[in-house]
């Protein structure tokens, strides 16, 4: 295995413990997924949320449903087409994600501490070039 393989699946072991961390709730990774996706945008249509999280749209309704019966979110009839769903984060979904937050901002200064300003320009760089050709290698598979 390479050197990146190895960093790679280390870093992803370490922000997933991090993730685990920090999810005071318990709730799964899909489900965190899915409220941080609609604390980006005030709302999502299931049909936009499921190429998103490149998941089906059982999978993506199942986790839907858990997290309004958890009242982290509400979906409402959309008044372009009333067959689709809006689906938006509720007070106590805010407040979840505000709580995973102050985990996160623990780990963002970490990340701080240890590299200079140039290194953390660096990563940043290369972290999202790489996160946004995972995203866009996710959306074809969609398509």
């Amino acid at each position: 295995m390479s050197s990146i393989d190895d960093v790679l699946i280390n870093l992803q072991c370490e922000l997933v413990a991090e993730r685990n961390r920090v999810n005071l709730k318990e709730i799964s990774w899909l489900q965190y997924d899915i409220l941080h996706l609609l604390s980006q945008q005030e709302w999502q249509l299931p049909s936009e949320m499921n190429t998103s999280l490149g998941i089906s749209r059982t999978k993506l309704s199942k986790a839907l449903k858990e997290l309004k019966l958890l009242g982290y979110i509400e979906q409402k009839p959309s008044k372009k087409d009333g067959r689709e769903l809006l689906t938006l984060l509720t007070d106590d979904g805010h407040e979840l994600l505000a709580g995973i937050e102050i985990g996160h901002n623990q780990l963002s200064a970490v990340a701080s501490e240890l590299f200079t300003e140039e290194e953390q320009a660096q990563f940043t760089k290369l972290a999202r070039k790489l996160s946004n050709a995972l995203r866009t290698e996710r959306m074809k598979v969609h398509e």
